[in-house]
Parts: C-alpha cells; sequence; structure tokens
C-alpha cells in the first residue's frame, strides 16, 4: 500500500525560538557546525522530491552565492508577485492550501517545508504541516524573526523522536497528534 505524501517541517531555530536575526542573519547557524556532521539532513533530503519554500527565504538562499541547494526538486516559492519567473522553481501566488491538498494528492515523496515564518503561519492557520523536525541552537538570539507566529488554532503533536549531538544542537521530532 502505498503511504500517502507529507508535508514536512524542516528547520532550525534558536533556543528562544528565532530562525533568524532582525536583519535576516543565519550566522548563529555556525554554531554548530561540525565535519562530517549534517543532523539526519541528507536522509530527509532524500525523502523529499518537492519543495515548498516562502519568497524571503529563497531570496535569501540564492543571494548565498551557492547553487540552490534543491535543483534537482520541485520547487514552489510561495509569493505574493504575479509573474516571476526562474529555471529552478516555480513561483505560486494562488491558494496555498488549493497547492499543498494537490500536491498531498499525487504520487510521489514527501514534500519539504523550507521556511520562512509567514509561510509556517500560513500552513499552520490551514493544518496542513504533518511533520515537523526542529532543530534546537543553543543560542538566545534575544530578537529576530520568531519561527511560531501567534495563530488561532491550538495544533497537538506527538513527539516521535528527540536527539542530541556533541555541539548542542538538539533535534525533536513530532507528528500531528
Amino acid at each position: 500500500m502505498e503511504h500517502p505524501r507529507k508535508l514536512i517541517l524542516y528547520i532550525a531555530m534558536s533556543l528562544d525560538g528565532y530562525i533568524a536575526t532582525s536583519d535576516d542573519g543565519l550566522e548563529f547557524l555556525n554554531l554548530v557546525q561540525q565535519e562530517g556532521e549534517d543532523y539526519g539532513y541528507t536522509d530527509f533530503v532524500n525523502s523529499i522530491d518537492t519543495v515548498i519554500i516562502g519568497r524571503r527565504t529563497y531570496d535569501k538562499i540564492v543571494s548565498l552565492g551557492v547553487p540552490y541547494p534543491h535543483s534537482d526538486k520541485t520547487t514552489y516559492v510561495v509569493t505574493h508577485q504575479k509573474n516571476l519567473h526562474n529555471s529552478h522553481a516555480i513561483f505560486y501566488n494562488g491558494d496555498l492550501q488549493s497547492l499543498v491538498n494537490a500536491l498531498k494528492s499525487e504520487k510521489g515523496k514527501n514534500i519539504y517545508c523550507d521556511g520562512g515564518a509567514k509561510l509556517v503561519e500560513e500552513l499552520l492557520k490551514d493544518d496542513l504541516i504533518d511533520e515537523f523536525y526542529i532543530s534546537i541552537i543553543p543560542v538566545l538570539l534575544g530578537n529576530g524573526i520568531k519561527l511560531f507566529r501567534p495563530i488561532e488554532r491550538e495544533t497537538k503533536l506527538r513527539l516521535i523522536s528527540s536527539r542530541s549531538f556533541e555541539k548542542g544542537l538538539v533535534q525533536l521530532h513530532y507528528v500531528k497528534d
């Protein structure tokens, strides 16, 4: 029997809940870099074939001057702008719930939500995220861009696993209960 596709949020945040500094900085992620350790990322990426990413997050990744890391996957960049084109992404400005439901109904591997906070907020509002991999970076940023913004609905989660690593990163894996 074929398993339905899941939308999975795989993301890192500071201990106080920020995914970036106020100026979109990600330097705090370097605190846990360790040669030979990818915190399960390669295995995770091999389990997906589609990426949904917010426009600001996409622009940040592209601005880093490295090749787009998911060019071998179908990538949907969620944006409010119209008529944008790119060789390795589909810019989507339609109804997010319709997109996710259509993707989940197709055959394929799982779907990766690669951020950012506005996209996560919209997906949670419509109860569309099935699993959460949250990596906690051992730093308090004090301010910045919060991963979870206030939403109208409560979402109960069940812890599947928690792992701690040498550099202090703790990775939590939850599924919707």
